[in-house]
């Protein structure tokens, strides 16, 4: 008679960065039965979304999961995780379906958070996601076309990675448009507002003062210690005063998903969950990425190497091997600021300018290829240097151009 190995039920909430990796790694093990519950079909990889909301290609920054785990031994489903049964582990959906796990993994990112701010909701726009970026691709195209010139003011909001990304490169994408459909060329004012003294608030003062100095000489006009009020259709009020514009894209705020607030999960500072040194906030409950209380939650290499880290110790526990304690890593940062140049920061070490952007390029391979073998992730890659639009008039003259 032969037995079967009853295997480790191991739930995975969450398609980004930490739950996928997680999940990639949990499947290469015969102990574990994996399932990753997603609210989405796509897994969005985050640092190249603002190049696809300025002309970039769509699969430049998503990757469908179903092909991240077409030959894996683990099932996907889509749905909303809403409530946990602690008692039952269960994890019940939006549409009362149930989950049941021996272990869980929460990876479920960050939500937009508009602290209450009137009107952002309802006309601003945001990148987090590929329907956010075609909207506000659509308004770019639309506002030019029917106005026959720039929007009086191109306001960004939030001085963080994601807001200089997407400052830096608008300007050179608004005038690729305007140049598309043989609109005369104008001056584009492109506006960042930050509320702290100064962009980048949680990085070294010296490189922030070499991302400003970049963004000021490709046209980008920063304001610091200015405070956002509301918004209308027409204009943002910052610290009493008013910027006619209707184009201004939220770059500034997020919070932790609310899944953890609504099922009384144990809160720390900057609304984190509260973990011990295996990430796990609760007896066989691991916490990773955004979602977790450690020193550099909120990047996508935190985000994957908490993946990595529980997958790890999942794998030892089920040996008999006792599990490591989890050692805090400081990444190397890199931020675009406008076409072919970036800033690199880690610990006293800089590097500006083309060769911090060809870095950048790089470390979006080995993004790419934490995720997918090495054939795809090549091509995945490539994608970066690849344009995509709805507009017909802009598809041709791309394809013109890379003709050429």
């Amino acid at each position: 008679m032969v037995f079967k190995m009853k295997k480790e039920k191991v739930l995975v909430l969450g398609g980004g960065f930490g739950g996928v990796k997680a999940a990639l790694e949990l499947a290469k093990d015969s102990h574990f039965a994996v399932t990753l519950l997603s609210d989405q079909t796509e897994f969005r990889y985050y640092p190249t979304l603002y190049h696809t909301a300025t002309g970039g290609s769509r699969a430049n920054s998503s990757l469908s999961l179903a092909e991240l785990f077409s030959d894996k031994p683990v099932k996907l489903q889509l749905g909303v995780a809403e409530t946990i049964d602690r008692k039952a582990k269960t994890i019940i959906t939006a549409d009362g379906s149930t989950h049941e796990y021996d272990t869980l993994i929460i990876a479920l990112g960050v939500v937009t958070n508009y602290f209450g701010i009137p009107g952002l909701p309802e006309y601003s726009y945001t990148i987090k996601s590929q329907s956010e970026v075609e909207r506000f691709k659509a308004h770019l195209h639309k506002q030019l076309i029917d106005d026959n010139k720039p929007d009086l003011n191109y306001v960004v909001i939030g001085a963080g990675p994601t807001g200089i990304e997407l400052s830096g490169a608008l300007p050179a994408y608004l005038k690729q448009i305007m140049k598309n459909h043989g609109l005369r060329q104008r001056k584009v004012h492109v506006d960042l507002i930050e509320a702290a003294p100064r962009l980048l608030p949680r990085l070294p003062l010296d490189a922030a003062r070499a991302v400003q100095k970049r963004l000021k000489k490709i046209g980008v006009k920063l304001y610091v210690n200015s405070i956002v009020q509301g918004l209308t259709p027409d204009e943002l009020t910052v610290s009493g005063k008013p910027i006619r514009s209707h184009t201004v894209v939220w770059t500034a705020g997020v919070t932790n998903h609310p899944f953890f607030a609504a099922n009384h999960f144990v809160m720390m500072g900057r609304g984190k969950v509260a973990v011990d040194a295996y990430l796990q906030t609760e007896e066989n409950i691991y916490i990773l990425g955004d979602n977790a209380n450690t020193p550099y939650s909120g990047l996508a290499q935190t985000a994957l190497a908490d993946g990595s880290f529980v997958a790890e110790n999942l794998k030892r526990r089920a040996d008999g091997k006792d599990m490591k304690s989890y050692k805090v890593k400081k990444f190397v940062t890199v931020i675009p600021a406008g076409d072919k140049w970036a800033a690199v920061i880690y610990g006293n070490f800089r590097l500006y300018g083309w060769i911090g952007y060809a870095l950048r390029s790089a470390a979006d391979f080995i993004g790419f290829r934490d995720l997918e073998p090495w054939r795809q992730a090549t091509k995945q890659w490539f994608t970066e240097f690849g344009h995509q639009e709805a507009c017909e008039v802009c598809t041709i003259a791309a394809t013109a151009d890379q003709a050429r």
